[in-house]
Formats: C-alpha cells, sequence, structure tokens
C-alpha cells in the first residue's frame, strides 16, 4: 500500500479507536484504480464507486448530522485503499495519525483469489458476487469507523467469521437479493440490529 510521502504516521488498533461524532462533516480519500494498484490489489476502477455507496448506506442510518464527503488525500479524514496478498484477510481499519491529524484508514482486498477455490469461483462465474463481497466489505469497515463492534449474528453486516458460518453463503445472500450492480444503492445490506446499533451511538448526539 503505498503512503504519502514524507508524512509522519502512527498506528493504533482498531480496537482502541473511537467512534465519529455526529453534528460533523467527515471527509474521505478512496485509493484511484491505477493500472499499478490493479496489478498489486485486483482492484477494478469501479470499486471507488462501491466504496462510496457504503459510505452513502451508513450515512442513511446513522444521524442526519453526521455527513461524508469526498476531499483530496491531505484533507480526508478517512481514507480507503486497496490492498493485496494479504490470504483472507477481506478488510481491516485502523487509526493513524497523518499531517498531524487523526486519520481512519480502510484497507480492502478486492482479489477474491486470495479467500480459497470456492470464494475464486464464484468470483470469476458472476462478476456482480466479486462487487457484492468488496462493498459488503467496505460496508463493515465504516461500521468499525462508526464504533460497531463485531457481533455473532450471521445476519449483521458486523458479523465476525471468527464465529464461523459458510463465507460463501454470506456474501451469496446478498448477491441473491440483486439483479443488476445498480441495485446496491438500494439495498444497503445493513440489518435492522445494525440499524438499532448505529442509532443507540449517535441519536442522543
Amino acid at each position: 500500500m503505498k503512503r504519502p510521502g514524507g508524512a509522519c504516521v502512527l498506528w493504533v488498533a482498531a480496537s482502541l479507536t473511537v467512534p465519529l461524532r455526529a453534528a460533523q462533516v467527515y471527509r474521505y480519500w478512496i485509493e484511484p484504480c491505477s493500472e499499478e494498484t490493479a496489478a498489486r490489489s485486483g482492484c477494478d476502477p469501479a470499486d471507488a464507486e462501491l466504496a462510496r455507496w457504503a459510505l452513502e448506506a451508513w450515512q442513511q442510518v446513522s444521524a442526519p448530522e453526521l455527513r461524508f464527503a469526498a476531499a483530496d488525500l491531505k484533507d480526508a479524514r478517512i481514507h480507503v485503499y486497496w490492498v493485496g496478498r494479504k490470504p483472507q484477510l477481506y478488510g481491516d481499519m485502523h487509526i493513524m495519525y497523518l499531517y498531524g491529524k487523526k486519520v481512519w484508514v480502510i484497507e480492502v482486498q478486492p482479489d477474491l483469489a486470495e479467500f480459497g477455490p470456492r470464494m475464486a469461483a464464484a468470483g470469476r462465474q458472476d462478476r456482480l458476487f466479486r462487487d457484492t463481497v468488496v462493498y459488503l466489505t467496505c460496508l463493515h469497515e465504516i461500521g468499525h469507523i462508526l464504533g460497531i463492534p463485531h457481533t455473532s449474528d450471521f445476519a449483521d453486516i458486523m458479523y465476525s467469521f471468527q464465529y464461523g458460518g459458510d463465507v460463501l453463503e454470506y456474501f451469496s445472500r446478498y448477491r441473491r437479493a440483486l439483479r443488476e450492480r445498480a441495485d446496491i444503492r438500494t439495498h444497503p445490506g445493513i440489518s435492522e440490529a445494525d440499524r438499532k446499533r448505529v442509532a443507540g451511538l449517535y441519536a442522543s448526539h
């Protein structure tokens, strides 16, 4: 993953992070899928749209005062990067201090070949399944930025695979609700329990 040249960074574990606060606009930057980045990570130029849709989905269910807006790298508080060669790691979220301010960093691995033969085959046979995995991974990691912990409920976007379950079915269930890529915008993939958790964090702010 490329980092801004000359920047002083300090990494903080995700478990120590604190959620965003309402009544603010949080600016985000999504790494462009250049040829170099695509060769390294397997990203697609259209993946940035999936990340934006994930931000929009959480914005709709969090709080009226909480908003996300695109920005340049140096001005953004949320960075999304496309990473590769991390077997079984769909995504990650952590904090770093960059240019003297706290930045939430999301890393998403878009290459399904890293997740075993079943996932790889599903992605090769169905492009929309592949986009489903990228979108839901972005959605999950943004949930952590909002302060929502992992759950053991298979229906939740914040479900953790450490609890077991059929990972292929987890993504396939959402995929079956889609007819075309644009349907992702009308099927946010956030469970009622997820909605209640985020409302509990932000409703009184």
